[in-house]
């Protein structure tokens, strides 16, 4: 059953650390258990439990691996998503998202798992990169319209970021000293990325037909031959034949056909040999289909735009190609260059035209499109070629001559269903312009968890996490390194109680002898101290729990979802009795409010038991900064300033620092006076004093046979 506090005399039973709300009952059911988490309320000032979702989910995989040199492991578990997040929302359900097949797709119809376009930052540039969405929600909110010179239109949240060429910003915001300032889009601002996305044709007869008479005509064969026989007047053989090593084109250009009633069959052409790929084709030998295909392909006497579009996405498959950063379709007959010519004109692309001779074959035209990326997506949206092959769009710069300055930003005066997604690279493109996405807290995964009072808390349970667990563990190629329990999520968050989804993990590991050290902030590690203690014994697993504090009403506004600091201190108790190895840290220090208890936390977790410590500096990206200093703001207004400058004062000038070496610890003086303070109380207390001592076995590392016998190496 979920935890329920039974005593304690929470505050607003709303406000929580960051966001200035933590709901009553988060993480809980209406039926719950009681559980004396050390608050100390009287039993009729119970609060009434906001109504939570616990949604579960199977994982494809659990063990997550890290390379950053800021923190102590290499590979971490954690058995939930979804713990006191804090989101923004985005754009308008409408708006086109390019999509990792370089076509677009509208937000609200795209998914988890679906493969995007979002870029990285390589060299001086960011780059376009493929990406994968990990969350997609939405919400109902107050909605602004952005215009740009090029009549792009985005309709989004006051809270979205777009990127400009002086960084993100948001919508809407304000400057100068206010405590909710953030950088906002104004009208001296210019978006990054091509523009909006053109629309395509829709695929009616004239651009089947089109598109048909491209394919073939590129890279088909079409023919009738006569032969005198003996006994015989003739021999007629008719012969249709389309060859391709991607089966896009091929799949669509025998669909057309059969909507035109003429049937073909499917057979290999050529199997993969060495460096060459293997060849599919269609082909049909009746002479009522080979005649009809001459009709469906002939040049028509007026062309439509949409037989236009048609033809050069079909040319484009056959003999076009997109290589870094250059579009081209190439050919040696002078009547297909001339209508390449004819539709890129009347669809109104810029093109230039290379005649190049060559010694041993027959000269070739070359027709290259102008204009840069956007006018190369503007032709694969535009005219819908099929093979994804040929638009792949990965590595080229975000640069662009687009006229994407900003005209207005106007509130529409009414709330709309607004879509965001997450993405792998922390962006993705929406209708051209590079969108900063939605994520969690540093601290939680990528869920959509909101810090608004309206908005359900949600929570994702990986329900398989132990059965995953036991088949990567299993790989013949896997490689024994200590696994950290409860990095990005607390392991032990009051829902534990009745998923018991990190019990069913510790299980596994120790049943593999498995080392693994496990971080919380929360008393229910106790409850498996029967895993743990054996486990122990084998130099198998510690227990760090988290305490920046003892103070018990600013413990309580910082942290009202969880157990209080004396009871932490209790559990690390119990732990060190058992035999388990325990650590603190202290995390996070944040200036003026907690700095000044560190010696004091350190020497009680010492009288408890603990050995091992460490500490992390108050860290405020984006998705925390406002609501840390809204927070600040409504329980400590005397402070707000004093501490927000500090914290720039420890941040190179800035709120937040995301460099490696520095993002954990801070920098300049009164960093380094921070750091100098913890690592004397540790010396003189007595902690972190022999490494071997804390460091665990990966030698004992054995793979269960079937049936449950180890193996004997």
């Amino acid at each position: 059953m979920p935890l329920k506090t039974l005593t304690g005399k929470h505050a607003d039973p709303r406000k929580g650390r960051g966001a200035g709300i933590n709901p009553e009952g988060r993480f809980e059911h209406t039926s719950r258990e009681a559980f004396d988490d050390g608050w100390n309320t009287p039993l009729d000032e119970e609060l009434p439990p906001l109504k939570t979702h616990v949604t579960e989910e199977r994982v494809k995989s659990i063990i997550t691996r890290n390379n950053s040199p800021d923190v102590p492991f290499t590979q971490s578990i954690n058995p939930y998503q979804g713990c006191e997040h804090g989101c923004v929302y985005c754009v308008g359900g409408d708006t086109p998202i390019l999509m990792a097949d370089g076509r677009t797709r509208p937000i609200a119809d795209v998914r988890a798992g679906d493969a995007i376009y979002g870029t990285v930052r390589n060299g001086w540039y960011r780059r376009y990169a493929r990406t994968r969405v990990l969350a997609h929600w939405s919400v109902i909110k107050p909605a602004y319209r952005i215009t740009l010179e090029d009549g792009t239109c985005l309709v989004a949240g006051a809270d979205h970021r777009f990127l400009t060429e002086r960084g993100w910003k948001f919508v809407a915001g304000t400057m100068g000293r206010s405590s909710t300032q953030r950088p906002y889009l104004t009208t001296n601002n210019k978006l990054m990325g091509t523009g909006a996305f053109a629309l395509p044709f829709e695929k009616d007869r004239d651009y089947q037909l089109g598109y048909l008479s491209g394919l073939i005509r590129g890279d088909g064969l079409l023919a009738s031959y006569h032969y005198q026989r003996t006994y015989k007047i003739h021999d007629n053989q008719h012969q249709f034949r389309l060859a391709l090593c991607d089966t896009e084109a091929l799949q669509r250009a025998q669909e057309y056909l059969r909507d035109w009633q003429v049937a073909t069959q499917e057979y290999v052409f050529q199997k993969a040999a060495g460096e060459y790929r293997a060849m599919h084709a269609i082909r049909t030998q009746a002479r009522p289909a080979v005649e009809q295909i001459r009709r469906l392909i002939a040049w028509p006497a007026a062309p439509s735009r949409s037989w236009a579009a048609g033809f050069l996405a079909g040319i484009f498959d056959a003999e076009g190609s997109y290589s870094q950063g250059i579009l081209r379709i190439s050919n040696t007959d002078n009547e297909i260059i001339s209508w390449i010519d004819r539709c890129l004109r009347s669809l109104n692309f810029r093109f230039t035209l290379k005649h190049v001779r060559r010694e041993k074959s027959k000269p070739i035209d070359v027709v290259r499109l102008t204009g840069g990326l956007r006018e190369h997506l503007r032709f694969f949206h535009r005219v819908d070629p099929a093979i994804t092959r040929k638009r792949d769009i990965a590595g080229q710069a975000v640069k662009n001559d687009a006229r994407l300055g900003v005209v207005s930003i106007e509130p529409l005066c009414k709330a709309l269903r607004l879509y965001d997604i997450t993405t792998e690279t922390g962006d993705f493109i929406a209708n051209g312009v590079v969108s900063h996405n939605c994520y969690a807290r540093p601290t939680h995964a990528y869920r959509n968890l909101s810090p608004g009072l309206d908005f359900e808390t949600r929570l994702f349970a990986k329900v398989n996490a132990a059965e995953r667990l036991r088949e990567e563990l299993s790989r013949p190629g896997y490689r024994c390194e200590v696994i950290s329990l409860g990095t990005a999520t607390d392991p032990y968050q009051p829902v534990e109680r009745e998923y018991r989804i990190t019990r069913a993990v510790l299980e596994v590991l120790a049943e593999f002898e498995h080392p693994v050290g496990v971080v919380t902030k929360n008393a229910l590690v106790e409850r498996d101290i029967d895993f743990l203690a054996p486990m122990a014994e084998k130099r198998l697993a510690g227990v760090f729990i988290s305490l920046n504090n003892l103070d018990h009403e600013l413990a309580r506004r910082l942290e009202p979802r969880c157990v209080a600091p004396a009871r932490r201190l209790q559990a690390m108790k119990r732990l060190s009795e058992a035999g388990i190895p325990v650590g603190v840290i202290v995390a996070p220090v944040i200036p003026f409010l907690t700095d000044h208890q560190v010696e004091a936390v350190l020497e009680a977790a010492y009288a408890a038991g603990a050995r091992e410590a460490g500490y992390v500096l108050l860290r405020l990206p984006y998705e925390v900064k406002d609501l840390f200093r809204h927070w600040l703001q409504t329980h400590y207004p005397l402070k707000a300033k004093h501490v927000m400058s500090r914290v720039r004062e420890m941040r190179a000038g800035r709120v937040n620092d995301p460099a490696f070496g520095s993002r954990m610890r801070g920098s300049g003086e009164f960093a380094e006076l921070l750091a100098r303070r913890f690592e004397t109380a540790c010396r003189r207390l007595g902690y972190n004093l022999d490494q071997r001592d804390s460091t665990l076995d990966t030698t004992r590392f054995r793979r269960p046979k079937p049936g449950g016998q180890l193996t004997l190496f």
